[in-house]
């Protein structure tokens, strides 16, 4: 019976009702839109992994379809350029559960016991362009779908399926899954195969009705116009089906189908059939399992002649023949010979995305392939750097930007390069060939063509391939610049408008109907013409017939015999209307004439002409005013001020305008009132619609450009940009920001990722002309053309200094890296030197013609070395190049220019243009002259290295040179190349176009995987060389042989001798087990070099020194600088003479094998094993241990969507003291959060209101910021089947963006890096585990396992890879990523702690530890134990120099700012103390490697408060804080007031119950003996009564009308019952306990007033 419901066939989408999906449900992007060819409404399903991005049915896994047709019809189209996946679970009948998959995604087909996977190939469509180069390379189309897919019936024969491939019995269809990315209109199931394309008459007359076979119902069909094939409109594929093609067991297509006898296989027969018994030899190769079931159960075939195979084409003579023989080089290696007699030979090599290169070759003589070039060495990889995004807008216009046909991209120019984004990924394609800035775009109808123009007196006119993004035609015009295009609806006729040579307007008609065959232009028609016209366009029903408007005019042209005409059309008694923009109405159906062609012109005054253009006349003028004016007709013209519009676009339901104002408007083609409108900041230039109307494009004056979604009325900003050219920028050290200053008079503060606009300032009168970022604050100094220096806060937008040493145009600007100096320099020769360590910035020195005087040298006139000790640049003269110190400006170094150019050709004499410092460890400054030559020079003598000459041909405008060492970048002649710093190769540049304007600044980003150039726009780049970074490079004056890694040396270190490199070593998913690096005892051999220009001496190394050290010792001696060095090599900063280095791995995604392998060597080797990791608990109260929780999640739980949840949070009362550091501020943003349990609250500190994230499921244990604001971690511990949780929250969202897990237990500390790339976390005592994770995509860069158990971790804000953890047994690690190799490791050094530290105090008899960290200024580290003893440390040598007696308890909390001589710490006393440290920096210097007891510290201040401190935030002063003590209550500190303010408060232990009162107030109660009272209002905390050693059980209020009834004012009472028996009855209006009784022996448990309020019922 469960069967006859499904005949004859079941409408799935329908009987599961998907649009509601409560049967059904929906994951990502999946949305329903209307099918134009279809007429009906489908189902989109897009996302970039399908995974994330699909609908199911049925609604769960859980749930079965239960549908049991033996035949599946989907109803499907891939989306072009994408993949997608299906998964369909099916049922056999034995009860095993089968996956059949099929998508694009895949190569081959694949198949298990349980899953089946089948490549799915997407045919073009026959007669295209694809379809045909498809059909003659005899290939199919794997991968992704081609443009010209079409829509698809594919049919799927389950019982044939599971027999064939798995020898098992259908029975049902389970479940559907449709992943991106697709269209999908329905799915059918049905034990009836139908056939499309055949009507009920036909299938009687073939007898197919006979065999089972019926024509396609008409749920199931597509629609086929009246006359047609449904063949030629749609696909069918059938699978199972007889055919045999490559690849084998795919779903595609059969050959062409264009009657029923062509079919393979016969109608009805598409079941398995019996075959006869065949000998099978098992001697010959078999491929596969699946290739022997095809060859047994394919028919066998006809037989027929084989062609015989050749391994190369023959070499075929073509001279003395007229033939044309065009080669082409495919992108796979392919080559496609045409052939075409009215040509010479033309050769196309691809050069890159949407770039082929063109050769003609006249008389050919062979057709081969490019001849091959000599071997010579070049730059690799090639290319080295490919475009990845463009900030910019106009350029030469801002009326240009248009939609395509599908409305995914829109199309706009930016200078010189087209570019096309998608609307929602926001990533960008571009058309580069332009030389000069673009002026006019248009696109034909489907958008398939695209027509640009340049301006300039070289004005040519591209016709572009939009898809593949290949120059079709580049034709030069008759006029010198053309600002105006319009192609018509089918892209055959290219209408230009232009000024000739004398200025007059010229109007020229190309025919470009060849343009894609042969790549052929010619011109139709032109016309002078001495009328303004401002734009000009093709008529949509006529392509000989065009528009236009201009000043005082509106003309009809016409293209008959050759002969362009025109005709004015009638304006009546308007004064000299300035027309703007013209508009088609659209017709009421595609091909269809409107009986009355409407074009619509607007003006600057406000009017709309509605024009019969047939009839060259005008039928109706309105004008549009601004609001609370009414719209006038034709008689009111000299009323007020009109709407100034720009431009328009119509439809056939509204028209849309933008205007001077700023407003883009929606109207009804009535003009009676406004639909929607949206404001912006500059006037509306450019609008644009898509074809549905639905969404609106937007471009204004000032560079923005935006998307109005008409449906759910929101505006979204795509872009913004300078408006003028960028003069300069600087990227954030510590974060990924860019900076950039233009002549628009802004500043911009740019997002580097995401390239969106972060913050914008704007000088009205000044100029700003140089910029540059402070190291580690997050703020920069900005220099103006008025000599003026101004420092900004970024955070808070606000002014911080404002500098006026200078009195000509600032020309340099520059930070020292450790943030102590500023230094600038003007046009006027001037050089500053300023205190940055200071809020106010004072002038340490000041000095007059030191720099070359002019403009020319910024904006970067400056050079810092790296390690900023030196500045360089031009001067006191042009002939000269000064190196001074970067702390006095004493001058160190000068260098004559003019006599190292001795051979240069010409009379000028050399003079120094740019100077610029490659990166320490080479000890070279790079010079670039004027005469276009760059001079590598001695940094240290000023020696000459070497010289290029010819770098680029007009001079070199910028230069930089990336950190690697082995990439230089150089601009000039606007363009980028990008040189191998050490010119040793044949061929030493790459170059790269874009720009076409004089680039300003070149900069690779920190990370070496970008490249930043500014001038007429900002590219960002995509740099590819730092890929090749594993590979040796080869120094300037000799080999260096490079170590194998893979080799192992005989003699190895002891800690290379206790592991093994080709097994334990090998990357695993998690770390080792709790072992402790063997320490390494002896290293005097090893000579250090702290630049890594001398290396080690052969002499001295009497065996391999295997280990791996800490900071600069780290870097390769490939790179190094001539040998002839004489200086000694100074001591390195960052280990000292400290012996005890650890090499500590990386953790990899392998399986957790290799730990035990690791174990088994070890002792198999007889090394000695250290112990393993303690699991005691820490006897310190900073280690977080979680509460006892005896409760778990029900394992069936359903958590409603917020759109259907019935309850709302709304305020949490009581922050969690048992957490650590779980409370962030932020003051310059005022974030202020804290958790409570396993929710994050942020509060609003000026209006109390919260806002919760939620989404851990057990007690948050510590919380970390990033350094901007934007991302909060938070971490939870794992609980019987809940894992360990760290979620990563979009502040501004409030939304869970990444949840990672990792640590077995607890996560006792977070931190994010100084430049938040990178965050780590730590485990508790029971894992021992520090991972590091990447913030880019949230992967596990590094990982490892402590012996100890870790308290606290922080990471060096002043480097932004290393970092330090304090732990048990009086353990300090130093640890540095090291990210030069090809994969991330973690490097260790112990510090040695002084005896004096690991002394007990205090009658304290326990395992001294250190608790807690904090970085300070000038290289020194506080660390606090548990005894309370506060160390300082010097960072550069990894030792201690200064102890003292802070606290009489365990140190919990430590703050320090940079540049401030202030310290705070709190402890487990309860104390909040606030120490002057004034001067720890020269006891620093004073001590030489040994600790001495603090002297002349002072204590300012201390606070005693009601709990241990676990959390403190204070701001940049030290003045102002926030915090947390394990009581449960956020106070607020005021040092300079002396006050302690409580925000929030808890109780202690488990609340036992919440009553609330008949007034405002509610009252609860804990074990901790506390009853506390709150107003309802503002959710506050008013009165508390507390009874010690005792827990309060219940409460209740009295009754309202109890209270004395004359003063109903007064207060309600409140009785509480306790554990010991007692009640307790408090008066609320006195705030006083008024009686006190003990009636039972045992605990109160219930208690209840009487209806009078005289008497009180209590139970125990």
């Amino acid at each position: 019976m469960s069967k006859l419901w499904q005949h004859p066939y079941v409408n799935l989408f329908k009987h599961l009702n998907v649009s509601e999906w409560k049967k059904s449900t929906k994951e990502g992007d999946v949305v329903t839109i209307m099918d134009k060819s279809l007429k009906c409404t489908v189902y989109r399903i897009t996302g970039s992994i399908p995974a994330s991005n699909y609908l199911q049915l049925p609604k769960t896994s859980s749930q079965s379809l239960g549908l049991t047709g033996r035949y599946l019809y989907i109803l499907l189209k891939p989306i072009p350029g994408a993949y997608f996946v299906v998964h369909l679970d099916v049922a056999t009948q034995d009860g095993l559960v089968v996956r059949i998959s099929f998508s694009n995604l895949f190569k081959e087909f694949k198949s298990t016991s349980t899953w089946l996977q089948f490549p799915f190939v997407c045919q073009p469509s026959k007669g295209t362009v694809e379809g045909i180069t498809t059909k003659t390379a005899r290939k199919d189309t794997q991968g992704p779908a081609p443009a010209t897919t079409r829509w698809t019936l594919l049919l799927l024969d389950f019982q044939y399926i599971l027999s064939m491939y798995l020898n098992r019995k259908y029975a049902y269809l389970k479940s559907v899954r449709l992943c991106a990315n697709l269209f999908i209109k329905n799915l059918f199931t049905t034990d009836i195969q139908y056939e499309p394309g055949i009507t009920v008459q036909q299938a009687r007359e073939t007898g197919l009705i006979a065999k089972g076979v019926s024509p396609l119902p008409r749920d199931m069909n597509f629609p086929v116009p009246k006359g047609h094939i449904w063949h030629d409109h749609y696909d069918y594929i059938r699978f199972p089906s007889a055919a045999s093609r490559v690849p084998f067991d795919s779903i595609q297509s059969n050959q062409d189908i264009t009657s029923l006898n062509r079919t393979s296989q016969s109608l009805g027969k598409i079941s398995p059939q019996k075959a006869s018994p065949k000998q099978v030899h098992v001697s010959k190769a078999v491929n596969s399992r699946v290739s022997l079931i095809n060859k047994l159960t394919t028919p066998k075939k006809s037989m027929r002649k084989k062609p015989s195979v050749v391994s190369q084409l023959p070499e075929v003579g073509l001279q003395g023949s007229t033939g044309d023989v065009s080669i082409m080089k495919g992108t796979q290696g392919e080559v496609h010979v045409f052939a075409n007699p009215d040509d010479d030979v033309t050769l196309h090599r691809h050069q890159g995305p949407g770039l082929v290169k063109s050769t003609k070759l006249a008389k050919p003589t062979r057709a081969s392939l490019p001849p091959k070039q000599s071997h010579y060495k070049s730059l690799k990889p090639d290319p080295i750097m490919s475009l990845r995004r463009i900030i910019g807008f106009g350029g030469c216009t801002t009326t240009q930007a248009l939609w395509t046909a599908n409305g995914t991209h829109i199309v706009y120019p930016s200078h010189a390069v087209i570019v096309a984004m998608d609307v929602l990924s926001g990533q960008q394609r571009f058309f580069i060939g332009h030389t000069d800035k673009i002026s006019s775009l248009s696109f034909n109808k489907n958008t398939s063509l695209l027509a640009s123009a340049q301006t300039g007196q070289q004005s040519v006119v591209r016709v572009w391939k939009y898809q593949s993004g290949e120059c079709l035609a580049m034709f030069k015009t008759h006029v010198h610049s053309v600002y105006c295009l319009s192609f018509s609806q089918s892209g055959d006729v290219l209408c230009g408008v232009g000024k000739d040579g004398h200025g007059k307007n010229m109007v020229v008609i190309w025919d470009t109907s060849r343009v894609i065959k042969r790549g052929e232009v010619s011109v139709m028609a032109k016309a002078h013409s001495d009328v303004d016209i401002k734009t000009m366009k093709i008529s949509p029903y006529d392509r000989t017939r065009m528009v236009s408007c201009g000043d005082d005019n509106v003309r009809v042209w016409r293209v008959r015999n050759g002969s362009l005409r025109s005709a004015p059309v009638a304006l009546g008694d308007i004064h000299m209307p300035q027309f703007t923009d013209v508009a088609f109405e659209v017709g009421p159906q595609p091909g269809m004439e409107p009986a009355d062609k409407i074009v619509y012109a607007c003006t600057k005054s406000g009017h709309i002409f509605e024009i019969d253009y047939e009839r060259v006349s005008v039928t109706h003028i309105r004008r549009l005013l601004p609001a609370g004016k009414e719209m006038k007709e034709k008689e009111t013209f000299k009323s007020g001020a009109g709407i100034a519009i720009n431009a328009m676009c119509v439809n056939e339901s509204f028209c849309v305008t933008g205007s001077d104002d700023g407003y883009l408007r929606l109207w009804p083609l009535d003009f009676k009132n406004v639909f929607l409108e949206a404001e912006h900041e500059g006037a509306v230039t450019a609008v644009g619609m898509t074809q549905d109307g639905l969404r609106i494009l937007a471009g204004t004056t000032t560079g923005n450009l935006g998307i109005l979604d008409v449906s759910t009325r929101n505006y979204t900003t795509l872009m913004r940009s300078h408006t003028h050219r960028v003069l300069a920028m600087s990227l954030d050290p510590v974060r990924r920001q860019l900076a950039t200053v233009s002549e628009d008079h802004t500043i911009r503060i740019w997002d580097l990722d995401t390239s969106r606009q972060l913050f914008d300032f704007n000088s009205p009168q000044d100029c700003p002309c140089s910029i540059a970022y402070h190291p580690s604050l997050h703020c920069f100094a900005c220099g103006f053309d008025n000599g003026c220096v101004r420092v900004f806060s970024v955070s808070n937008t606000s002014l911080l200094a404002e500098l006026r040493q200078h009195r000509g145009k600032i020309t340099g600007l520059i930070y020292t890296p450790n943030s102590n100096y500023l230094i600038s320099c003007c046009s006027l020769g001037s050089l500053a030197l300023y205190d940055a360590s200071q809020e106010s910035y004072p002038v340490a020195r000041l000095l007059g013609n030191m720099v070359a005087k002019g403009d020319r040298y910024g904006p970067d006139a400056l050079a810092m070395s790296e390690e900023g000790k030196h500045v360089a640049f031009v001067g006191p003269s042009e002939f000269t190049v000064t190196v001074v110190d970067a702390r006095s400006l004493d001058e160190i170094l000068r260098v004559d220019i003019s006599s190292m150019g001795g051979d240069t050709e010409g009379p000028m004499i050399d003079t120094a243009a740019k100077v610029c410092y490659a990166p320490s460890k080479t000890k070279q400054l790079l010079v670039a002259t004027s005469n276009s030559h760059l001079l590598r020079l001695d940094a240290r003598s000023g020696r000459l290295l070497n010289k290029v000459s010819n770098v680029h041909r007009s001079g070199i405008t910028n230069l930089h040179v990336c950190n690697d060492c082995r990439h230089l970048a150089t601009t000039g002649d606007k363009v980028v190349k990008i040189w191998d710093l050490h010119m040793r190769l044949d061929l030493n540049f790459q170059v790269f176009i874009g720009h076409c304007d004089v680039i300003q600044q070149v900069r690779f980003t920190p990370d070496r995987l970008g490249l930043v150039t500014v001038g007429d726009a900002i590219f960002f780049w995509d740099f590819h060389g730092a890929k090749m970074d594993s590979q040796p490079s080869v120094s300037d004056c000799e080999e260096v042989p490079t170590r194998d890694t893979d080799v192992i040396p005989t003699h190895k270190s002891p800690v290379r001798r206790s592991l093994d490199l080709a097994s334990s070593l090998r990357p695993r998913d998690r770390a080792p087990k709790p072992t402790t690096p063997i320490r390494i005892t002896d290293i005097s051999s090893v000579q250090y070099d702290d630049y890594g220009d001398e290396g080690i001496d052969d002499n001295e190394i009497h065996e391999p020194f295997d280990a791996i050290l800490v900071g600069p010792e780290l870097e390769t001696t490939s790179d190094r600088s001539t040998p002839t060095e004489t200086d000694d090599p100074p001591p390195p900063e960052t280990l000292g003479k400290s012996s005890r280095i650890h090499a500590h791995r990386e953790a990899s995604p392998e399986s957790e094998q290799h730990t035990e392998i690791l174990a088994e060597e070890l002792s198999d080797q007889g090394e000695h094993i250290l112990p393993q990791s303690r699991t005691d608990k820490p006897n310190c109260y900073r280690h977080f241990v979680a509460r006892p929780n005896q409760s778990q999640m029900a394992q069936r739980r359903y958590i409603a969507p917020p759109s259907q949840a019935g309850l709302k949070l709304k305020t949490v009362l009581g922050y969690n003291g048992n957490g650590r550091s779980n409370m962030v501020w932020h003051p310059d943003s005022g974030l202020f959060a804290y958790t409570s349990g396993c929710i994050i609250v942020l509060e609003d500190l000026q209006t109390g209101t919260q806002r919760h994230l939620m989404g851990h499921i057990e007690e948050i244990s510590t919380l970390a910021l990033q350094h901007d604001a934007q991302v909060l971690a938070s971490a939870s511990g794992s609980h019987g089947l809940t894992s360990s949780q760290i979620c990563l929250w979009d502040i501004q969202g409030g939304m869970c963006k990444k949840v990672l897990s990792y640590h077995e237990h607890d996560v006792v500390c977070l931190t994010y890096s100084r430049d938040d790339r990178f965050l780590v976390s730590v485990g508790d005592y029971r894992d021992c585990t520090l991972v590091v994770w990447s913030t880019d995509d949230y992967t596990i860069l590094a990982a490892s396992k402590t012996a100890s158990p870790i308290h606290h971790v922080a990471w060096d804000p002043y480097t932004p890879n290393e970092f330090a953890s304090v732990g048990e047994r009086g353990t300090v690690l130093f640890w540095l990523l090291d990210e030069t190799q090809a994969r991330y490791s973690l490097n260790v050094h112990e510090a040695s702690v002084p005896e004096e530290l690991l002394q007990p105090k205090h009658n304290f008899d326990g395992e001294i530890s250190f608790t807690y960290l904090q970085y300070g200024g000038d290289s020194v580290l506080y660390a606090g134990t548990n005894t309370g003893v506060l160390s300082a440390w010097d960072t550069r040598h990894n030792s201690c120099f200064m102890h003292w007696d802070a606290d009489t308890s365990e140190i919990g909390m430590i703050v320090s700012r940079f540049g401030s001589s202030r310290l705070i710490t709190g402890s487990g006393s309860n104390l909040l103390r606030l120490w002057s440290v004034y001067g720890v920096g020269e006891l620093r210097l004073a001590a030489v490697g040994t600790s001495v007891p603090g002297k002349g510290l002072v204590m300012e201040d201390e606070m005693l408060l009601d709990g241990s401190i676990i959390a403190a935030e204070f701001d940049d002063t030290l003045d102002i804080g926030v915090v947390g003590t394990s009581a449960g209550t956020l106070w607020c500190i005021n040092w300079i007031e002396r006050s302690s303010i409580r925000l929030t408060s808890c109780h202690g232990n488990k609340v036992n119950g919440v009553i609330f009162s008949d007034a405002d107030f509610f009252a609860s109660c804990a074990d901790d003996g506390s009853l506390r009272l709150y107003s309802v209002n503002e959710m506050e905390q008013t009165v508390q009564f507390q009874v010690l050693d005792q827990s309060c059980n219940c409460m209740a209020f009295s009754p309202a009308t109890a209270v004395n009834a004359p003063d109903m004012n007064k207060l309600q009472n409140i009785v509480a019952g306790y554990s010991d028996g007692t009640v307790r009855v408090f008066d609320l209006g006195v705030v006083e306990m008024v009686l006190k009784m003990q009636p039972h022996a045992v605990a109160v448990t219930a208690i209840i007033y009487s209806s009078d309020g005289k008497l009180h019922l209590h139970d125990s």
